[in-house]
């Protein structure tokens, strides 16, 4: 049995489903939802907006403020399931180092697949002209400890099926209040 896990990341690059799949995860198997994308600066925002990809200097001090949302919120005995691309390792590692027994479930999308869905998708600042940056920065997690790979075109229930079964299988508890 792996360690048990306080806190999850649904990471992956634009368009994989990182929202849907959070919320889903957290009706599922309990937990509070953390949207990442509201916690970026409104700099990094028209970076985006404007088609230009975010660096290592822009993401510092996001992935900082994430780790001590999770960090306060595991203080809190809750369940935080942070939406959050987290594309390097060491970004992951940011996440780690405020966190211990932190969770990724990686969403695997294809290139053509992210930039069909976020070419379709209304009202994001996230234009398709980045998505080819979202792969470039990209080092899988496969591999990494604590880390789940998912189709990320699988049906959403399928896949929050799936991370309950490993949040189960980690030994976490389930925050899910019964009905």
């Amino acid at each position: 049995m792996l360690s048990p896990l306080c806190a999850l990341v649904v990471m992956g690059v634009t368009g994989c489903g990182k929202s849907t799949v959070g919320q889903a995860i957290v009706d599922q198997s309990g937990g509070r939802l953390i949207e990442g994308d509201a916690f970026h600066p409104a700099e990094n925002i028209e970076k985006m907006r404007a088609g230009i990809p975010l660096t290592d200097d822009d993401r510092a001090g996001w992935l900082a403020r994430l780790g001590e949302e999770m960090a306060t919120a595991v203080a809190a005995g809750e369940r935080p399931i942070l939406t959050c691309s987290a594309l390097k390792r060491r970004y992951r590692d940011t996440l780690r180092a405020a966190v211990p027994e932190l969770g990724f479930v990686f969403l695997e999308l294809t290139p053509e697949e992210s930039a069909y869905r976020v070419a379709h998708r209304p009202g994001h600042y996230m234009p398709a002209s980045l998505v080819q940056s979202q792969f470039a920065a990209l080092e899988s997690p496969v591999g990494e400890p604590a880390t789940l790979a998912l189709d990320a075109t699988a049906p959403v229930p399928e896949l929050a099926g799936q991370v309950d079964a490993w949040l189960r299988q980690c030994g976490a508890r389930n925050l899910k209040q019964p009905a």
